[in-house]
């Protein structure tokens, strides 16, 4: 039986914890719908396109990215309409659009990234290109790279707890933000739990093993089936 642990918005939170964003902090310690209330302020027309809208944004999708996107051209081919969400956006976010801003000027100064768990990534400029500095990286690469640590945490605790309490359960893959296990029928509601457990001590563990204060809170949710296609929302018993 396969049992898959995926952690809730992890983008959203990691780049609302490294920027420091005090509305998009405040949005998710008080469990706000954010892609719901951003789809209303920004009069998108529809839940899914405001959420990803978010998560491009913060990738650094650009007005003409948008207008020239087979997700979004539905919705506007007008750089300008687009422009004016990003606007809004960034004026509703403006921790966000600040951190964007230091993410370049330290590329820029020092030729590199850093992330709290200590990863580095370099950041390598092409002047062949107009321009040379490679900004969807820059603003990319702290959240996908500190999210994939923030999840390797838990994956460790995930294993520790099994091989702790003698389980025959087996963990097989990391997809992204999420860990996908393959346990016995018996198995599945304690290693539910176990997973589920495992995401909410993340800050803890962050703290521990990284030195590093993770303010904000991380939760899951699991799914199980004979296969990944097929799967359904596990509750707890």
């Amino acid at each position: 039986m396969l049992i898959n642990c995926d952690v809730k918005g992890l983008e959203v939170v990691v780049a609302a914890e490294l920027s420091g964003d005090e509305v998009l902090c405040k949005e998710i310690i008080d469990k706000v719908d954010v892609h719901g209330e951003n789809q209303k302020a920004f009069g998108l027309p529809t839940r899914l396109i405001a959420k990803t809208f978010k998560f491009r944004l913060i990738y650094g999708g650009s007005a003409y990215s948008y207008a020239n996107d087979s997700d979004f051209i539905p919705v506007s081919r007008d750089q300008k309409f687009w422009q004016d969400v990003i606007d809004r956006y960034y004026a509703k976010y403006v921790g966000i659009q600040q951190w964007h801003t230091q993410l370049i000027v330290e590329a820029q100064r020092n030729g590199k990234l850093e992330i709290p768990s200590g990863r580095h990534f370099p950041i390598v400029p092409d002047f062949t290109k107009r321009d040379p500095w490679p900004i969807t990286i820059i603003k990319n690469y702290p959240v996908q790279g500190f999210g994939a640590d923030l999840v390797m945490l838990a994956r460790l605790e995930i294993f520790k707890r099994i091989r702790e309490e003698g389980l025959e359960c087996k963990l097989v893959s990391t997809i992204h933000d999420s860990i996908v296990g393959d346990c016995p029928e018996h198995e599945l509601q304690h290693i539910a739990r176990i997973m589920f457990d495992a995401i909410e001590k993340i800050p803890l563990l962050c703290k521990q093993v990284f030195g590093y204060e993770f303010k904000l809170p991380l939760t899951s949710e699991i799914q199980y089936g004979m296969n990944k296609k097929d799967m359904q929302d596990l509750t707890f018993a």
